[in-house]
């Protein structure tokens, strides 16, 4: 294990289109949506402790999420669980944790990975991680993983690449969550894969790129050297995250620098974004139903069906539909109703309050 290599678990999202399952109290991280008996957070910390060194593994998330990280993942130290105030989107988490690592060991090379993604192909997705630091330690280049398309997905990210022989591609254009048509064309093109998320730099490019494209968080983090690891931290962080602006790693760096450059990589991976997506994971009978063994059907195919509480659910005639119960909630709707459910989680809270969401 090389003790400068890094991981930052991004953890502080809510998962909203997995609702009422995943909620802002605990979010889809926090979750065990595969039925393996570990949340996705667990599964992908235990990924990276088979590589990295434990103290070199971080996890940044919201304060309120604080003792749901110390539950799934005991032994974290208090010094690599870096708590936000206040969500602000990737660019700033990734700077905390960036600056804070770099104060530390300024040679650092990092992994940042969400913590709510599934990897089916663990050999090759450790490999291409190692072929992406290597190349990361030595050069200075902003690298992503790109998942080759099956399909128009309108929810992910698009990245397009210069095709030539380099095993580490330049990137040409991001384009962020396309309408279905341009979709279909960049799948036919064939030199677009899908932005999973997963970034690879070293200490050194990262903080140079917020200095380049975003300098006013440049200048808030650095003003924490000398505060990391010590006992003014949180003082510190409260402090900035009011003055931080909320963007994304993507719109504020990504999409801006020249130094971005992309390793195809065929890892099993899904984000697990919504329902459709979980069904697709999910162990499912002869009429293509995702449900617990709890679950009757009777002419019922397509659907995805996860309670929490009742000991005998039964449906009827229905075909691609997700049925979720979760802590008194009970959403019955289209599979594919991820725009839908987001309306819904809004009009729940306008209604009913933050109570259920």
């Amino acid at each position: 294990m090389n003790k400068n290599h890094y991981v930052i678990i991004m953890a502080g999202g809510t998962g909203t289109r997995l609702w009422p399952v995943s909620t802002s109290r605990k979010p889809k991280q926090f979750h065990d949506l595969l039925g393996v008996g570990k949340s996705l957070l667990q599964m992908t910390y235990e990924r990276f402790l088979t590589k990295f060194p434990k103290e070199n593994i971080y996890i940044v998330t919201n304060k309120e999420y604080e003792n749901l990280v110390h539950e799934q993942i005991e032994d974290i130290g208090s010094q690599q669980l870096l708590l936000e105030p206040y969500k602000r989107n990737t660019a700033p988490c990734i700077a905390y944790a960036a600056y804070k690592i770099a104060s530390e060991n300024p040679d650092a090379s990092m992994v940042i990975a969400p913590a709510d993604h599934l990897i089916l192909k663990e050999d090759i997705f450790h490999q291409s991680i190692a072929v992406a630091l290597d190349s990361a330690s030595k050069n200075d280049q902003l690298i992503t993983l790109g998942m080759h398309p099956n399909r128009p997905e309108t929810g992910y990210g698009y990245i397009q690449y210069i095709p030539d022989s380099a095993t580490i591609k330049k990137v040409k254009t991001f384009t962020e969550k396309p309408e279905i048509g341009l979709a279909q064309k960049f799948i036919e093109s064939g030199d677009f894969v899908w932005n999973a998320g997963i970034f690879i730099w070293s200490a050194k490019s990262i903080i140079k790129a917020y200095e380049t494209y975003l300098p006013d968080l440049a200048e808030i983090f650095a003003d924490g050297d000398g505060q990391y690891f010590g006992t003014n931290e949180n003082l510190f962080v409260n402090k900035a995250y009011t003055q931080c602006v909320n963007i994304s790693i993507d719109f504020g760096i990504m999409e801006k620098a020249e130094n971005v450059f992309v390793l195809l990589a065929d890892i099993g991976w899904s984000d697990l974004g919504n329902w459709e997506s979980l069904h697709e994971i999910r162990e499912k009978d002869d009429q293509d139903n995702a449900a617990p063994k709890n679950v009757m059907n009777f002419n019922a195919t397509g659907n995805i069906v996860t309670t929490d509480k009742s000991d005998l659910v039964v449906i009827q005639d229905l075909h691609d539909f997700l049925v979720a119960e979760q802590d008194g909630v009970i959403l019955i709707c289209r599979k594919n109703a991820e725009k839908e459910i987001k309306e819904i989680v809004n009009a729940v809270k306008a209604e009913k309050g933050d109570s259920f969401i």
